[in-house]
């Protein structure tokens, strides 16, 4: 089992219900997927730095996990490119 950080944004023009059921998918899939979640910390509203697909802020989120690095980072990375609420992402495997 390898240890992964992700970083994702949140589309900010989003509800609070629905950012916190965002939050909640990706973490279901993770732990569906036979992982094991360390860490879920929601930092929030914050400006970009640049215009992402005409957003001027996002809502950041970071998870760090245990996973199978068959699976989860793949799957993760699937669902991020099709889900429309997701701005930008990042997966990163930590060194052991």
């Amino acid at each position: 089992m390898r240890k992964y950080e992700v970083v994702y944004i949140i589309r900010p023009d989003l509800d609070e219900e629905k950012t916190a059921a965002v939050v909640e998918r990706f973490s279901s899939l993770i732990t569906n997927a036979g992982g094991e979640l360390t860490k879920v910390a929601q930092w929030g509203k914050r400006r970009l730095q640049y215009e992402v697909k005409d957003f001027n802020e996002g809502y950041y989120v970071l998870t760090t996990f245990t996973g199978d690095e068959a699976v989860i980072p793949q799957e993760l990375e699937r669902v991020f490119k099709i889900a429309d609420e997701i701005i930008r992402y990042l997966i990163v495997r930590e060194e052991e």
